[in-house]
């Protein structure tokens, strides 16, 4: 199938199918004999798998690194799961550094009048070191 039949049925817009290719992502694909290229079920498959990884917050290394593991059928199980439960770890602590700048945030803005007057909690927090 041709790039643009590859990106709809994957889920992947082309730019990305040609990055994801160029950065080894996924393999090169093949060639017509006109230069344009030719993608398998495989490759779409493959493509399929990046679009969820990217959705669950997988950087591209990581993806790279799991995409390998994934067509290696003689691949350990327990170096992908602890490569999800790290990833499980990293999103936990984002969570709650993300909760903290909510609260400080709700905090400024709950001392802010919000009126007429120039003098402003949340610039003065902002402004702070």
């Amino acid at each position: 199938m041709n790039i643009g039949q590859a990106a709809k049925i994957s889920g992947v817009n082309a730019k990305l199918i040609r990055h994801y290719e160029s950065i080894g992502i996924i393999p090169k694909a093949s060639r017509s004999d006109s230069g344009y290229r030719i993608y398998s079920e495989v490759d779409v498959h493959i493509l399929s798998f990046v679009k969820r990884s990217r959705n669950l917050g997988f950087s591209m290394k990581e993806i790279k690194k799991l995409v390998s593991l994934w067509r290696n059928k003689s691949r350990a199980s327990a170096e992908v799961k602890s490569m999800a439960l790290k990833h499980v770890d990293e999103m936990e602590r984002k969570i709650l550094e993300l909760q903290s700048m909510v609260k400080n945030l709700k905090h400024l803005a709950k001392t802010c009048q919000g009126d007429h007057r120039p003098d402003c909690p949340i610039l003065n927090g902002l402004a702070d070191q």
